[in-house]
């Protein structure tokens, strides 16, 4: 019998941390004691007025169908804040609302790409990326992140790569997974090839409000020219803590924004009103707690840095965003998926291999640090005996 799926399909693989939470579950199912350092997600439950809000808004019973791009208050309220805080003008008519901020990754690349067009991505990256290229029937183009330019874009390479078939660039700052901030001199760099050969931006900015040391992240669609051919992918899951809520949107021209809501209106319908009011109660109320977990994800930023540098064979630099750390264990000479797996079955810690995120993440852990800090100084300690 002759394969029975579609071509669009058979390349799709499973996620890395899905498979390793997993098998870190199986074994915690046995009694094992597990720190998970796998899953990136914060580990605080959703602020309190953010849920009140959202159970309040089940309970007037607004739980049905609402225009496919998304509420207007809260289009209007993203409009006002994502826009203030890049020092750019968005109409609400530009925000598309979506259920997490997967759809704005994936609709708008299905909007963008023909079959063989060729599309930039960083390598390490999340492996979203050239799954949803792929299946748009584009052509994956890794470009790669490398550690001495502290995970910005090898530029000579981009250089290369950057073709007439060139339709799209995917950009991600601060990165999954490696911490790194694509900074501005980069970016200019960037946003002058896109215009030279005409090409589309996606720009993956989900941590965007999880930067460290006082440090401004800069959006490329801020640099002159770059709003009208960039799309800005951003959700609540990893600074509100709303990871299981499902709520993200994208920012992009109108004509393009009209394009995906179609895909949206065909696909998903829309996302649950509750969550959206819960999301305008996010963005319009005091964002002290988000300033406090910030503060927090630096401090344990800082002590696992300081422990993995400690440990003989591995070197980490310091993440100037999101919460992961990503060190370089070459020196231990194994791949680093037996070593991943290693940590796992011999120390019940849970990783990541870095090549779960790109054949350039050989030679790297992803190690979540959006954990307390007793779990961070006890896995530090199991990973150093394994080691």
């Amino acid at each position: 019998m002759t394969d029975p799926f579609a071509h669009r399909v058979t390349h799709l693989k499973e996620e890395g941390a899905y498979a390793v939470l997993a098998r870190a579950q199986e074994l915690e199912a046995q009694g094992r004691d597990i720190i998970h350092l796998e899953i990136g997600q914060p580990d605080v439950p959703t602020f309190p007025h953010i849920s009140q809000r959202g159970s309040e808004a089940i309970g007037a019973g607004q739980t049905r169908y609402n225009p496919p791009m998304g509420v207007p208050e809260l289009r209007q309220a993203i409009s006002v804040d994502a826009g203030t805080r890049r020092g750019i003008n968005i109409h609400p008519e530009q925000v598309v609302i979506g259920p997490g901020a997967k759809p704005g990754l994936f609709f708008p690349t299905l909007a963008l790409v023909e079959p063989g067009d060729e599309v930039l991505y960083p390598d390490p990256g999340f492996p979203t990326y050239p799954a949803m290229i792929a299946i748009a029937g584009g052509v994956p183009v890794p470009v790669p992140l490398r550690e001495e330019k502290r995970f910005s874009f090898d530029l000579e390479t981009f250089d290369r790569r950057l073709t007439d078939r060139t339709r799209l660039i995917i950009l991600n700052s601060p990165a999954n997974p490696t911490g790194g901030v694509i900074p501005l001199p980069d970016l200019e760099h960037i946003a002058s090839a896109a215009m030279a050969h005409n090409c589309w931006v996606i720009s993956d900015e989900i941590y965007a409000r999880l930067a460290y040391d006082g440090q401004q992240v800069p959006s490329i669609a801020s640099l002159l020219g770059m709003a009208e051919r960039t799309v800005i992918v951003d959700g609540f899951s990893k600074t509100y803590a709303m990871t299981g809520w499902r709520l993200g949107y994208a920012i992009m021209p109108e004509a393009l924004a009209e394009r995906v809501g179609l895909l949206l209106t065909h696909s998903i319908g829309c996302t649950a009103t509750f969550t959206q009011l819960a999301g305008i109660e996010a963005i319009t109320s005091s964002q002290e707690m988000v300033e406090a977990m910030v503060e927090e994800y630096q401090r344990r930023r800082d002590r696992m840095v300081a422990g993995l540098n400690a440990i003989p064979g591995v070197r980490c630099q310091v993440p100037q965003g999101a919460f992961y750390a990503f060190p370089n264990v070459k020196a231990c000479g194994v791949p680093v998926r037996v070593l991943a797996s290693r940590l796992l079955e011999e120390a019940n810690v849970a990783v990541l291999p870095g090549t779960d995120f790109g054949q350039f993440g050989e030679g790297y852990l992803r190690l979540c640090y959006a954990t307390s800090l007793e779990k961070i100084d006890r896995a530090l300690e199991r990973i150093a005996a394994v080691m």
